[in-house]
């Protein structure tokens, strides 16, 4: 495939900032982000903003079939030229955020993206929550968010514990900014996260889980005693659930493991 430079010369076109459009040229890189998500030939994958169609094509070599969604119109004339001769991607023009998997799959699937940073969280969220679950996420983001995803307990974020809750995270390549055109900032780096069978609880009851760890999390340097009291008013009654939960009031919600927050929200479910 040419330099994503001078095909979007070829199409009069230019990278919108706005849209955080940084196209992965490195054929080794490429290479290597198929191969992070350990596909099969029988495998179904989601890609999220193929934009050139690079990865779309290492991904078709390996894959049964690729679902390749891409939100700027402007490409998919390109998308079309360049996968002209891979009969298994299906080409989807519209936003991941407002589609659903189950509408485009039948079976297990995989996401492989090198998503725009400003949205990663989004995306994350969007898929990791749905019904239809994808069983591993294979996704290049800034190296930044790739840490603190990997974060252990004392450092956590409400984003991190969202991610871990679902899934083992792991970083299984590190991409220096000159891979990229244009070059971005930061470096970046490939996730991957494999999905559990089952987690610390069970799924009609993530919703409330969630939101009592939004609320642990609600002020960052605050007593986790203090963040739930939104929750259940009075001070004393707070204090009493964590400690029968195990888990000290005065400690910080970065410091928790999962099994600790799930302790506490049966020591709260149990308290309605």
């Amino acid at each position: 495939m040419q330099h994503p430079k001078y095909l979007l010369e070829k199409y009069g076109l230019f990278p919108k900032k706005s849209l955080g459009q940084n196209f992965i040229y490195d054929d080794f890189v490429l290479a290597k982000i198929a191969e992070a998500a350990e596909i099969t030939p029988h495998d179904e994958l989601l890609e999220i903003g193929p934009g050139l169609g690079a990865l779309t094509q290492h991904l078709a070599q390996a894959a049964r079939r690729v679902v390749a969604v891409e939100l700027d119109g402007r490409f998919i004339p390109i998308l079309q030229e360049q996968l002209t001769d891979d009969t298994n991607i299906e080409l989807v023009q519209g936003d991941i955020l407002d589609l659903e998997p189950a509408d485009y799959f039948q079976q297990d699937y995989k996401v492989v993206a090198n998503v725009p940073y400003y949205i990663t969280g989004a995306i994350l969220r969007h898929l990791l929550s749905g019904p239809y679950k994808p069983t591993m996420m294979v996704l290049t983001v800034q190296q930044e968010v790739a840490e603190r995803l990997m974060a252990e307990p004392g450092n956590l974020s409400l984003l991190a514990v969202s991610v871990q809750f679902y899934g083992r995270v792991e970083i299984v390549e590190k991409i220096k900014a000159g891979a990229f055109w244009p070059r971005p900032d930061v470096d970046s780096a490939v996730i991957r996260i494999s999905l559990y069978d089952d987690r610390v609880v069970s799924p009609d009851e993530e919703t409330a889980f969630f939101r009592l760890v939004k609320a642990g999390f609600s002020q960052k340097r605050k007593q986790l005693q203090k963040n739930l009291r939104m929750l259940e008013g009075n001070r004393g009654k707070v204090r009493q659930l964590l400690q029968s939960a195990g888990v000290d009031g005065t400690r910080r919600a970065e410091t928790l493991t999962l099994e600790e927050w799930a302790a506490v929200f049966r020591a709260f479910n149990d308290a309605k």
